[in-house]
């Protein structure tokens, strides 16, 4: 078959997609992708790997609303056991996308967890809603935060064991980080194990750890079975902070471009939907409650994805920082700077043993033109910077100038 032959029949399936309505490609899709001179989806049934955690939302929702049916496209969310799994599953091909820690995507792009692939980050799932949960038993010796904690593990000596999800990924830097902030050295001071996020209630409850750091619901879920208390919530650390990607290879991406476009436009809708209102966070938590996705009470999801948080000790609170997946344009935005930071900690923690090319390495992952253009065929706001400016916790300002001097700053390091 001829490519003009090819071009003009991939272009009357476009036309005749497009007189279906709802099943059909998005006309705002439609006229970007003809103005780029391409054409509808080149793969119109993909696979999406997640992980039972409340950020899988917009993923779960951009299929179950057939929102993903606009862009000419079927998503199929794939449940995976492990961040391990997604990764190998994402580098061999068995899974077109995943809902991914940021961290993940770019520790294997960069070859330090597992093998080594180009990759590529299409958008932010969400910011915020991951908490660090310290044990029952830590907390009825006074240990509820990060400074009694420090004061804890200084005069009460013995191993404590903390658990992250991944080596790389985000989980694991926002347990460091608050460590470090209170004199404690996680490489040092503790053993830090990795465990998948639904496994970490039942191995708190068994005493195979102190504590851990995860997405939610598991820390909620701590809290309804009387296992463990909130010490901090992530946006505590860094407020309005990236979490969970849009990860793929730069492979996939590089031979399907339209493909990859119409799926970060419906998950950016699907991001909207859920943002828009109590109704459809409802709605959603009902949706991914469900033994096929998160598989637990929609209780341990609606209450912090409203803000309604408890720590397990009688504190009850609001928290306008709460989970959001879409905040004007301004989560889903794959900002160079957050994935930036991530490199900044991965040397601070030994995991890069020398500084990257820390800008180049997150313009080569980040797919800023891709998001622009499916951010249009969602009608979505982009921010006018690649680039933002944030405070953590301790103080410390991150804007993505130089990210060498930032990495070396720390005091407390591997």
């Amino acid at each position: 078959m001829t490519d003009l032959l090819k071009t003009s029949l991939s272009r009357r399936t476009v036309l005749q997609a497009a007189t279906v309505g709802v099943a059909g490609v998005s006309p705002a899709l439609r006229s970007m992708v003809y103005a780029a001179g391409s054409d509808a989806p080149e793969k119109k049934e993909v696979k999406i790997g997640f992980i039972p955690l409340t950020d899988c939302a917009s993923v779960v929702m951009a299929s179950v609303l057939g929102i993903d049916q606009k862009y000419g496209v079927k998503i199929i969310p794939t449940k995976e056991a492990s961040w391990a799994g997604v990764r190998d599953k994402l580098v061999n091909g068995e899974l077109d996308f995943a809902h991914s820690l940021y961290g993940l995507i770019y520790g294997v792009h960069l070859g330090l967890a597992g093998p080594k692939k180009d990759m590529a980050v299409l958008m932010t799932l969400n910011h915020n809603g991951q908490a660090i949960t310290l044990s029952k038993k830590l907390a009825e010796k006074g240990a509820v935060d990060g400074a009694s904690l420090a004061k804890l593990m200084a005069t009460d000596k013995r191993e404590y064991t903390f658990a992250q999800t991944f080596p790389t990924g985000t989980h694991a830097m926002w347990l460091y980080y608050w460590m470090a902030s209170h004199g404690i050295n996680p490489m040092k001071d503790a053993k830090v194990i990795t465990v998948p996020p639904p496994q970490m209630v039942a191995n708190t409850r068994v005493g195979n750890m102190d504590g851990y750091c995860v997405g939610e619901p598991w820390g909620h879920r701590a809290i309804i079975d009387g296992i463990g208390v909130t010490a901090m919530t992530t946006q505590d650390i860094w407020k309005d902070h990236p979490e969970k990607v849009l990860g793929t290879t730069a492979e996939f991406v590089q031979k399907n471009p339209n493909t990859a476009r119409a799926v970060t436009a419906a998950i950016i809708e699907a991001g909207k939907w859920i943002d828009a209102g109590l109704q459809n966070k409802n709605k959603m938590a009902e949706t991914i409650a469900d033994k096929s996705y998160v598989n637990t009470s929609v209780d341990a999801i609606n209450q912090r994805i409203l803000g309604r948080y408890q720590d397990g000790m009688g504190k009850t609170w609001d928290d306008p920082n709460h989970m959001k997946f879409y905040g004007e344009g301004a989560v889903s935005f794959p900002y160079l700077s957050d994935g930036m930071w991530f490199l900044t900690q991965h040397k601070r923690w030994g995991f890069l043993k020398d500084h990257p090319d820390y800008l180049g390495v997150a313009k080569q992952i980040n797919q800023i033109e891709i998001y622009k253009q499916a951010a249009t065929a969602a009608k979505a706001n982009v921010p006018k910077s690649d680039m933002r400016t944030s405070k953590l916790m301790d103080g410390v300002v991150w804007d993505g100038k130089d990210p060498k001097k930032y990495a070396e700053s720390f005091k407390i390091k591997a």
